[in-house]
This record gives structure tokens, C-alpha cells and sequence, in this order.
């Protein structure tokens, strides 16, 4: 079934103009998560090689979440060296599985959260997928999916003192986290669209659907004989919409805000430009943003994983001419690296 409807996608989306096709990098991305649905299906998809590799981060050190043997290694080597020290070989597991920086990130969520819209205190990640790395505090499961999307929206409300997310929309969604913490309370009132390539998009229409249920979520197959995809008519039928980017320009209405969380860093300048022309063309009132501060690493060869051409802050300013730039954020609320590759949070609002 899946790989019939990834072909589906496919076909349609080598009509489509190549603004709306996968940049330079995931392509190879795209590929191998093709590959991986063919032969293991979609049902543990947090645990497939290529998911983990693209689009399911993990607080595990880079690398490690694909060759468990090395965090093995690393315990049986801080196991002899510590002596039997227990306490210490259990600082050492928490700092090695990632732990401590998911416990890191969690205080901070904890501490700066706010009780107000989009409500976020009751949210608890759900376990569709498999994933190969959740934490639980305080009787609630997190991912590291979940605690960037947990911190950029308390950046947000520290910001913005009194903001509507009842219609949000976000390109590049990964797998749906931001939808699920936006509609894990009735409160926030939000309808959620998430606008993805094949076959990403597959895995966020499974996962939402999974955990909203079914018929609260419309696929890409089932908005291509959906009448009108006008904001306001889908929202009376739908809690959250997915759609391919050929799509978008089908798309009518107004949002509140608009989202991109790490995967503008992964596309071409011009191809960035394109979907912010729609976020301007749809009046989005916020522009919340995360993206490597000093830029992606470049490709150097066709063959290469990374950019062509890395999208710099100042991009932004230039492709949101409509917008004025509220706030950055580095620590606490991005990411500061130790190879000094931050991760940036950059928070717009419409003039």
C-alpha cells in the first residue's frame, strides 16, 4: 500500500515545478526513506536507519543512534574505568544515552513555560512509530522532536504576549510533532497543516492519523479530490491537514502563524524563497523559524549530503519584506553547538 502511494506522489511531483521539488539534499534523504517504507513498512518508523538520519532527531551523540555498538563500547570502557563506582556509572549512562541534555532541555521548557495559549503542560508524546528514544519526566514522554517544538513555542510566548494558534501551518513537519502538541489541548483551538515531500509526508499523514484519529486528519490523496482547499472549509471537516508542496498554491485563506523548524537550512536559497512568498501571500501574522546560524554545510559534490548554498539569517530578512524581526535566540531556548554550528530561533512578525 505505501509504496503504492509513494509512487503515486512521485509521479505527480516530477510535473510539478521544481520550486516545489526536494532540494539537493534531500534527495538523498528522500531515497533512502523510499527504500526503508519498501522493505520494513511504515509501522516502526521511528526506528528505521534513514528516519533517524533525516527527519527523527535524538539527543544519542551524533552518529551513535546508528551504530549502538559505539555507546556499547564507550559503557563497557566507563564500566572499568569507574571501578564499580555506581553513582558515577550512572551519571556516565544518563550523560551518554542523552539524558542529561533531554533533562536539560525539559528544565528549561518547565521553567519558562507559561499558562496560556498554545497551552502545552498537558501534552504527552505519543509512542506511534516506535521511538528508539523517549524520555519520561514527570509521568509525560518527550522525544527531542517534541522538547524543540516545546521551547520554540515558549520562546514564542515570551515574545508575544497574546497570540492565536488556530490556524497554524508548517513546512517540513517532520512527522507531525508540533501538530500533536498544538492539538493535545482543546484549548489552543488549532488547525494544523503540514506541507512535506514524498515520502515524508506519508509518515506525518500515519502519525497524526494514529494519534488524532483518521478521519480528523485528510492526506495528500484524499485533498486531491477535495473540492476547495480553502483554509476555512477545511478546518470544519479536519483537525490538521497534509499536503505535498505542489499543493500549496491551491491553498486560500489566512494563518496565524507559520513554522519551519531546521529544514529550511536543508533547501536552496531560491527554493526557501518560494514557500515564504506563501507565507506572505497567506498573511501569516508570526514567522517562528529555527535555522543553523552560521549555515548548513555545504555539498561538495553532486554526490555529497548538504547545500548547494546555505541560508544565512540575513536571507530571511530578504525573503520577508512584508515582516520585522522580533527576536533571535541561540541559548536557551536554540541550540549552541560545540562545533559552533548554533541552531537559531528567529521570530517574526507581519508589519
Amino acid at each position: 500500500m505505501w509504496k503504492e502511494q509513494v509512487n503515486a506522489m512521485i509521479s505527480d511531483m516530477r510535473n510539478a515545478d521544481p520550486s516545489y521539488q526536494p532540494s539537493h539534499f534531500w534527495q538523498h534523504g528522500a531515497k533512502s526513506l523510499q527504500q526503508d517504507l519498501a522493505d520494513y513498512g511504515i509501522e516502526n518508523f521511528r526506528t528505521l536507519n534513514s528516519a533517524l538520519g533525516y527527519f527523527v532527531p535524538t539527543y544519542l551523540f551524533h552518529g551513535w543512534v546508528l551504530q549502538p555498538e559505539r555507546y556499547q563500547n564507550m559503557l563497557t570502557v566507563c564500566d572499568s574505568a569507574l571501578q564499580n563506582d555506581r553513582r558515577a556509572m550512572m551519571s556516565m549512562t544518563e550523560f551518554l544515552s542523552g539524558e542529561t541534555h533531554a533533562k536539560s532541555d525539559y528544565r528549561v521548557y518547565k521553567a519558562s513555560e507559561q499558562l496560556r495559549a498554545p497551552f502545552t503542560q498537558n501534552f504527552s508524546e505519543s509512542h506511534v512509530g516506535n521511538p528508539l528514544e523517549q524520555f519520561e519526566f514527570d509521568g509525560h514522554f518527550y522525544s527531542r522532536s517534541s522538547l524543540n517544538y516545546l521551547l520554540g513555542l515558549n520562546f514564542l510566548k515570551q515574545h508575544i504576549q497574546d497570540i492565536s494558534v488556530k490556524t497554524v501551518l508548517e513546512i517540513g513537519g517532520g512527522f507531525g510533532s508540533l501538530g500533536e502538541i498544538l492539538l493535545s489541548d482543546s484549548r489552543n483551538e488549532t488547525f494544523y497543516i503540514n506541507v512535506d515531500i514524498p515520502p515524508t509526508c506519508l509518515f506525518s499523514s500515519y502519525y497524526l492519523k494514529q494519534v488524532l484519529g483518521a478521519h480528523l486528519v485528510a492526506d495528500y490523496a484524499q485533498l486531491q479530490i477535495y473540492p476547495d482547499l480553502n483554509i476555512d472549509t477545511l478546518r470544519t471537516e479536519f483537525s490538521a491537514v497534509v499536503m505535498c508542496p505542489w499543493q500549496l498554491p491551491e491553498l486560500t485563506g489566512e494563518i496565524d502563524l507559520f513554522v519551519n523548524f531546521i529544514s529550511f537550512q536543508e533547501m536552496e536559497p531560491e527554493i526557501v524563497q518560494n514557500y515564504l512568498q506563501h507565507v506572505t501571500r497567506l498573511k501569516s501574522k508570526y514567522v517562528l523559524l529555527r535555522n543553523l546560524r552560521e549555515g548548513k554545510q555545504v555539498a561538495k559534490d553532486h554526490s555529497h549530503v548538504g547545500v548547494k548554498v546555505p541560508i544565512l539569517g540575513d536571507d530571511y530578512d530578504k525573503f520577508l519584506p512584508e515582516y520585522e524581526l522580533i527576536a533571535t535566540n541561540v541559548l536557551p531556548f536554540g541550540f549552541q553547538t560545540i562545533d559552533k554550528f548554533h541552531s537559531e530561533l528567529r521570530l517574526y512578525k507581519r508589519s
